[in-house]
This record gives structure tokens, C-alpha cells and sequence, in this order.
């Protein structure tokens, strides 16, 4: 997109799209974005031989993200369909059948596919989406776990209408400390619990019953007679959403016998091949707003568990037994996703590949997938230019790369050219890490405007991934920079600590030494600078315009402006004022008060711009709408982009993702200082 195009034609994407572009069309443009596809959920067959993956794609009639099953050799032969719909696949343990799930005429249900004679059969009839499909050792069954809708008794009950009446639709009244939830809206009761179904097809059958949720996928014990899950069992769990223990529920009768007992959560099971240990991930919870989660193996029965890996300061996303020798770890560190490998016994992590990524499609997040067996990793592949491929690697690292699947879209197309800084912070010198966009045909004897993008989470990380949404505002000219302040992860945990009841703080001034650092760089028109964020970043947007008068106009996206109402109007607020905060807010009403946007608002004179989605319930729209207001009652210059339908997931749709990136430099194009003919 051009720069200097008229804020009248950005505002109409549209239009926009349509229209023929000023730069060279090998650029990357708008509509580029419903060419990506990308790979996720893989699934590497028992012998190592072939790797089954979800292959995603966006429709661009229907403006919804597709998923279809394709397979390939591991070493790249052999590309090929399996399923046109179709996600979560998982091979049989002896490699002859692939289970999955897809929905079809809006029954989602478990189908299975005999790989010898390619013929698939849907072999259930449930009534909710089942998740988590786990193969028994004998290949005779498959376990899940599915929610179930409570049988809560009416508080009152209303007389019955007469024949023919038209009466208001029945109250819902609600009493559940969680009630709703971004992305799925004001839910029914309901729990998760945990099933079996004959992989042959047949009934399923409940094993789990209760006033709580299991989360998988399902461990099967090497004797086929039990299945170990997590969940909390507490009477209170709704209050403690970060707890959890491991359960063994026999498969006869549903006994639930309790492996782990410790303040902290334990989740994603592993039996050992031989059917003698238990791998898990976890932590013991100290109360600080990040942790990072710890590898534990123990016996089958969870006896004296060890950590694995103490010395690696970061989180452990996955981990999987290689054999019953060693386990492949999934972890970030300097904003990359990586693989390990470690020691069953304990021992360093060996480093196995680092470009794990591109699953995340709108801004440069750390993510990924693997697979692994027969001592090899299948992983989601990712690059600064490319989403994810799928690779295949073993012990010594050498990887190979098997998928294209976006050469269609970017082969042929200049992106803007990714490069990592390093920063010293003006507050305390600590090292912030940061990575530069450049516009495609860059010229550094010229000036650019330049855009500062800042993650949320706020623990989270960015890093060098291909990012769409920030290709585009390269495309459309600007010096993009994105960092990792502190707050962020995959630097240790005393880095991520640093924001502990101190967010928004320092962080504003790692950010500022970033812009300063891009800017000493030259090329930086330093009078049309620009800033934006969504969630985490969208507050830091919203304190950067209140401590500082240096940005042209910003954009802040979803964002939290007022701490002491979004604890108690956000989804999961249980957590928030838990650990992000010294106590419940009215204890502590100055602290959320001086840490609010809101109470800076009277300082800000930046041009700036909301964007909410409607439905987001993570941080609601009331959030920016008070903002919105407030810079309206002091004439500031301000708009509210309020995207219908959309949760706090804005780029779920990919018309969503352009329409906050095209508003996002519209608005900065209206507010840009021209340079005179």
C-alpha cells in the first residue's frame, strides 16, 4: 500500500484493494494475505517415515481460516491430500490408521482413515466437539475429552405460556465464577470430562462425572486399563485457574486415583514407551505473575518426581519420550522457539534445531508444534519470511525442510527486510532485544517514517517471524521496529518479574531507547514517528501518549485503560488481580490507579485512535470506550474502529487483520507532517 494514499481510500479497504498500487508488484499487498497457507499439528507416523499435517489456508469467500489434512515423506516425497476438512491428527500405534477430527455439515466428530486402503470412516455420534485424541496400546480405542452441558436446576420456574403466546425469550441467570469466555461469549454450563469410543466405530462412553474439567490429551497406561488427564477437583477451582494435578481414571469403571499433590499446575501427560514413567510439565506456584514451567518425570503412579533441565531459565511449552531414553523439550529463549533434546535420567539440554515458529499468523509471536518418534522431531518450520513450513530433524539437529506451502503467495514477492538490534535500556542498562522491518527497495540516504509495534501479553515474546500484519506497514513504507521490553519471556524469569506490580513502568523506557537506538541508526524522519499495540501493547500505546509528546499518532488496539474495571469485567478475572497486582482493588485502589492509563489521560495531546473488537471479552470494548471519551471531553483528536463480531482475536478473520492494519495507517497517513513540494 502506498504511502501517501488518501485516508478516504485506506478507510474503504475495499476500494483499496481493488485499486492498482504505487509500488512495484512484487510488493506485498493486502489481498497477498488470503494466499498464505500455512502448517500446523503435525504428526509424525510411528516409524518416522511420514508426517501427517493440518494444512491451513484462508478462504477468501467465505473470510475464514480453512483446515485440511495433507501427508508427506519425511524426507519430502510424496505430497499429497488426505482429508479436505480435517484437524488434530494422530496415528494408531502401529502406524496403519490415522484418526482425526473434522466437521462436516456441522457435526464435528472423530474419523479414522485406513492408510493402506485410503478409505475413512466417521466412527462417532457426539453431540459437542471432542479434543485430545489418544490412541490405546492396543489400537482397539481412542480417548478424548469433551465438554458436557450441566444439569443446573432452573432457579425459578415460569408458568407456561399459552398456545400461541409470543412471551420474552427465558431469563439465563448466572451464578459460575466463570461465565464467559473470550472468543465463545456468555456459555452454557457445562464441564469437560473425559471419554472412550471403539476405533471401529460405535458408542461413546463417559468415563468422568463431576462439577469440574479435565484437559488433555489423555496418557494411556501401558496396560490399555487406565488413562491419566489433569484437572482440579477442588470444590473452589474456578478461583484458582492456574491449578491443576494429574489423575489416573481407570477405563473400566472411571476410578480417579490422584498422582500429583502440590500447589501449582501439572498438565500434558507422557507415558514412557515402556510404560514405567510419567513426563509432565508444571511449576510450584510462588505467586509471581510469570513462572516458567518445569519438565517432571516420576513412576507411572507420580511418585518422587525430579526436574529436569533446573539450569534452563525458560517455560517448557511440550515435551515427548524419545523411546524410554531421553525427551524432546519445546522451549523459547532470545525470542526463538526451539527443540532439545534431554536425558531422562537429567543432564544439560542439548539444542537440537532453533526455527521452530509460524504458526502464529498476524504479528511476530514465538509458536509452533512438534511430533515426535522413532528419534526423529517433525515441527512447524518458521521463518522472519516465510509461515510455517514442516521440517523434519533428528538428534544431531540436521533438519530438512519438506513443505513450500506459501511459495505461491511470497515466492515472487519483495518483503521488507528483517534485522535484530540489541539496546541498552535508559532505565537500568539491561539488554533489550528488537528487530527492524525495512521497506522493500529501502534506501538509507532517505527518510522514512518510523513505526513502533509492541506485543502483549504483556508474557509474551516477539521475534524473527514472519508477521503479515507487519509486512504490510512495511509495504506501506514505514521503518517498522518491534521489541521485547521487559515483561517479556523467553529471557528468564527474573527479566519476565521485572514488571511485577510495575506494569506499565520501566518497560516505556525500554521502549523509548529502542526508538531512540532506530533512530541514531539514520534514514528516520524523526518528525512523523507512530505508535501502536494490541492488549499488553495497546496499554503501553496508551502510556507512551501520556508520558511523552514525540509520537505524530498512535493506535491502540484492545486495550486495557482503567486496571480497577477490567479486573472485574474481563473473562478470567479471577487471575488478574491475583498476580498482577498487590491484592483485590479496593485494598489497593492507588495502585490500580496510578498504574491506569485513565488517570494520565489529561496529559495526552497525541492524535490517537481505538480499535476494539465487539465481542472481545478478554479485554472488553468498555476499556477503550473510556479512553475514547475521555480524549473526546479534552478535544483531542481521536477515533473508535469498532470491528463487529470480532473477540479479542481480531485477525481470526483475515479481513479483520487488514482492516486493523489499513485503518491503523490511515490513521496515521491523516496526521502525517507532509513534506512541502
Amino acid at each position: 500500500m502506498p504511502a501517501r494514499l488518501p485516508a478516504r481510500l485506506v478507510l474503504a479497504f475495499g476500494v483499496l484493494a481493488a485499486a492498482p498500487s504505487s509500488h512495484a508488484a512484487a510488493t506485498f499487498e493486502p489481498l497477498d494475505v488470503f494466499g498464505l497457507q500455512w502448517a500446523t499439528g503435525p504428526a509424525l507416523s510411528p516409524d518416522g517415515r511420514h508426517v501427517a499435517y493440518e494444512r491451513n489456508a484462508f478462504d477468501i469467500m467465505k473470510d475464514r481460516k480453512r483446515t485440511s489434512l495433507w501427508i508427506v515423506d519425511a524426507d519430502g516425497r510424496h505430497h499429497r491430500p488426505l482429508a479436505s476438512v480435517g484437524s488434530s491428527p494422530a496415528w494408531s500405534p502401529d502406524g496403519t490408521r490415522l484418526a482425526y477430527v473434522a466437521t462436516v455439515d456441522g457435526s464435528t466428530q472423530v474419523h479414522v482413515r485406513w492408510m493402506d486402503s485410503g478409505q475413512s470412516a466417521r466412527i462417532s455420534e457426539l453431540t459437542q466437539a471432542p479434543q485430545g485424541l489418544s490412541w490405546s496400546p492396543d489400537g482397539h480405542w481412542l480417548a478424548f475429552t469433551m465438554r458436557v452441558p450441566a444439569t443446573d436446576t432452573p432457579l425459578a420456574r415460569m408458568p407456561t405460556p399459552p398456545k400461541g403466546a409470543e412471551w420474552a425469550p427465558a431469563p439465563k441467570v448466572v451464578d459460575r465464577v466463570i461465565y464467559r469466555i473470550d472468543g465463545a461469549g456468555y456459555v452454557d454450563p457445562g464441564y469437560t470430562q473425559l471419554f472412550v469410543v471403539p476405533s471401529d466405530g460405535g458408542a461413546a462412553r463417559q468415563l468422568t462425572s463431576g462439577t469440574f474439567n479435565l484437559s488433555g490429551p489423555p496418557a494411556w497406561t501401558r496396560d490399555g486399563k487406565g488413562l491419566i488427564v489433569s484437572g482440579n477437583l477442588a470444590e473452589d477451582w474456578e478461583y484458582d485457574l492456574s491449578e491443576s494435578d494429574l489423575y489416573r481414571v481407570a477405563v473400566d469403571d472411571g476410578t480417579m486415583t490422584r498422582l500429583t499433590e502440590r500447589k501449582g499446575p501439572d498438565r500434558s501427560p507422557r507415558v514412557s514407551p515402556d510404560g514405567r514413567r510419567l513426563a509432565w510439565i508444571g511449576y510450584d506456584d510462588n505467586g509471581d505473575p510469570y513462572q516458567n514451567a518445569r519438565v517432571y518425570v516420576a513412576d507411572v503412579s507420580g511418585r518422587a518426581p525430579r526436574v529436569l533441565a533446573e539450569s534452563l531459565d525458560s517455560t517448557i511449552d511440550d515435551v515427548q519420550w524419545d523411546g524410554d531414553r531421553g525427551l524432546w523439550l519445546q522451549y523459547d529463549e532470545r525470542g526463538v522457539s526451539k527443540l532439545g533434546w534431554i536425558a531422562a535420567t537429567g543432564g544439560a539440554v542439548q539444542k537440537v534445531v532453533d526455527d521452530v515458529g509460524g504458526t502464529s499468523m498476524g504479528r511476530p509471536y514465538t509458536s509452533g508444534e512438534f511430533s515426535a518418534a522413532n528419534g526423529r522431531v517433525a515441527y512447524t518450520r518458521g521463518t522472519a519470511y516465510r509461515p510455517a513450513d514442516v521440517a523434519v530433524a533428528g538428534k544431531g539437529g540436521a533438519s530438512k525442510v519438506v513443505t513450500d506451502l506459501s511459495a505461491g503467495a511470497l515466492a515472487h514477492k519483495t518483503l521488507g527486510k528483517v534485522e535484530e538490534i540489541n539496546v541498552p535500556s535508559s532505565a537500568d542498562g539491561r539488554n533489550v532485544q528488537a528487530w527492524i522491518i525495512t521497506p522493500p527497495g529501502f534506501d538509507a540516504s532517505k527518510k522514512y517514517p518510523l513505526l513502533l509495534e509492541i506485543h502483549g501479553g504483556p508474557f509474551t515474546a516477539y521475534g524473527p517471524h514472519f508477521a503479515p500484519e507487519l509486512q504490510l506497514y512495511a509495504a506501506a513504507g514505514y521503518v517498522v521496529v518491534y521489541a521485547n521490553p521487559r515483561g517479556s519471556t523467553s529471557y528468564g524469569s527474573a527479566f519476565a518479574n521485572l514488571i511485577r506490580n510495575a506494569y506499565p513502568g520501566q518497560d516505556y523506557d525500554d521502549l523509548m531507547s529502542v526508538v531512540d537506538a532506530t533512530i541514531a541508526r539514520g534514514a528516520i524522519d524523526t518528525d512523523n514517528l507512530f505508535v501502536t499495540g494490541g492488549s499488553g501493547g495497546g496499554v503501553l500505546t496508551a502510556w507512551i501518549v501520556s508520558h511523552t509528546q514525540r509520537f505524530r499518532a498512535a493506535v491502540s488496539a484492545k486495550p486495557v485503560i482503567n486496571w480497577y474495571s477490567f479486573v472485574l469485567t474481563s473473562d478470567f478475572y479471577p487471575m488478574f488481580s491475583r498476580y498482577w497486582f498487590p491484592g483485590l482493588p479496593w485494598d489497593h485502589a492507588e495502585h490500580y490507579l496510578e498504574r491506569s492509563p485513565i488517570h494520565h489521560a489529561g496529559k495526552i495531546r497525541t492524535p490517537t485512535m481505538l480499535i476494539v473488537g465487539e465481542d472481545d471479552h478478554r479485554t472488553p470494548a468498555s476499556e477503550a470506550e473510556q479512553l475514547y471519551q475521555a480524549l473526546k471531553l479534552q478535544r483531542v483528536d481521536t477515533a473508535l474502529v469498532r470491528i463487529p463480531g470480532a473477540s479479542h482475536s481480531i485477525n481470526a478473520r483475515p479481513s479483520n487483520l487488514l482492516a486493523q492494519v489499513l485503518n491503523t495507517t490511515a490513521w496515521f497517513e491523516k496526521h502525517r507532517k507532509k513534506v512541502a513540494p
